[in-house]
This record gives C-alpha cells, structure tokens and sequence, in this order.
C-alpha cells in the first residue's frame, strides 16, 4: 500500500491546536479518545474486524481455518463479476451505529478513520489498481442526502493510496427503492440495469484495473451490477471495497 505523506511541522502544529480547541472524540458514540479519527476503548472492543480466513473472491470470513484460495458456497454457485472484495469489518450492531450515522445522519468526519481501515483491509488491490471509483447516488437521493459516502470514502482512500479517483465515472440511471429489507434475488432484480459508464470513460478504462468503493456489502447486488456494467465496457478486474459486510450474502 502506498503510505500517505509524513505531516509537516506545520500539520503538527495545526493538529494540536485543534485537538486543544475541539477535543477528538470516538468516531462511534462521542466519548473523549487520545487522537482524532479513534474510537474509544469500549467501542474498539466490540467492533469485529475482519482478518483471514476468509473467502478469496467475496472476503465473507470462515468460521474455521481453510487453506489459501478456498471460495464460500455462494461464489462458488454464482461466481460474481467482480474479481475479489474485501471489507474492513463486520456489519453487525456493533458497527450499525457508526456505519448508519456516517451514512445518513449529516456525521461525515468518521470518512477519514473508515478510509484508513479499508485502504488496509484493500491492502492487495494497490499494486494493480489504476483508479477508485464510487458507487453513484442517483440525483434525487443526492439532493435529498447532500452528499454520497461513497465518493466521501473513495476521496478519502485516494489520498492515503495516491491513487485517482474518478467519482463520476459511473452513473445511476434510475432511482431504485431502499434495499433493506430486500433479499437477495429481489437486490439483483432492483438493480438490474440501474447504472451504466459515462461514454467518455470508455477508453480510459479500457484494460485498467479499478477499486470499487461503497459503504456495506450486503448481498454484493449493487456492486456486483456495477462490476457487470464496468467489465462489459472493457475493464480489466474490479475489486469491491467496502468498510463493512455481513457475514455471509442472505
């Protein structure tokens, strides 16, 4: 992975002034911490990061130990468009606060602390990648939201990686329905043809190697509809980064 810059003196300095006027605290529930972009100690705790075993396309992690390269019966079934993923915790009630917050309750500082997580847990994809792209919002849910947490992470991701971002690559032609209580074939089917590459990126894509950001894997739908999009135009791999995922596609 590519380390970001060493701070200035003047970075230093600035920081500490900050942290003297506007105390840091936990990027989850707003306890005090020793350092900006932290969670507490209680919070730390119950967060589950995902670390190996772990399946070598989707990153769902293993209960038990497995050998390298092993996949999980739902990439074997139906293997995805996307060349790997990989998250950099669990989406579980220890994470659903921090995640759902930085989503969509206007708390976007945890950015930084969650690109800083992914760039790690994304740590294989670096030496191949060429650019990072965002999973688009469609216009309306821009408006409404104000801003979209994927572009907000990928902007994030590239400035630790030195990476460049092409944040609007991709577009969202539709707006589709909330996700959330959807399962997995309905997903597919809400995002069936949902997004599509602007004609200008073609060429530039053509043959590259691209990191997908966005915020949760759930059941891989959207991301793996955008790989489906991207591959089709002539991208070479795409690989999903996200800060967190479920244990397992439902």
């Amino acid at each position: 992975m590519h380390p970001s810059p060493s701070p200035s003196a003047w970075q230093r300095l600035t920081g500490k002034t900050l942290d003297f006027l506007l105390p840091p605290l936990c990027l989850s529930c707003d306890a005090p911490v020793g350092t900006n972009q932290a969670l507490c100690s209680e919070c730390w705790g119950k967060i589950h990061f995902i670390a190996s075993p772990f399946c070598a396309c989707c990153g769902a992690p293993f209960e038990v130990p497995v050998g390298d390269g092993m996949l999980c019966g739902n990439c074997l079934n139906e293997p995805p468009h996307f060349s790997a993923a990989r998250a950099a915790m669990l989406y579980d009630d220890a994470s659903k606060r921090l995640i759902l917050g930085f989503k969509s309750s206007d708390r976007t500082h945890p950015s930084h602390g969650l690109a800083a997580w992914m760039s790690r847990a994304g740590d294989a994809f670096w030496t191949e990648a060429d650019y990072i792209l965002p999973v688009p919002l469609h216009r309306w849910r821009l408006l409404k939201r104000r801003y979209n947490q994927s572009a907000l992470l990928a902007h994030a991701i590239g400035r630790i990686t030195g990476k460049k971002i092409l944040a609007d690559a991709l577009l969202r032609l539709r707006s589709t329905p909330i996700q959330g209580h959807r399962n997995r074939k309905q997903r597919q089917d809400n995002v069936h043809n949902a997004f599509a590459l602007k004609r200008r990126y073609g060429d530039r894509l053509a043959g590259k190697t691209v990191v997908l950001v966005d915020d949760v894997l759930t059941t891989g739908a959207t991301v793996n509809e955008c790989s489906r999009i991207l591959v089709k135009a002539g991208v070479k791999k795409v690989y999903i980064l996200t800060a967190a995922r479920v244990r397992s596609f439902v």
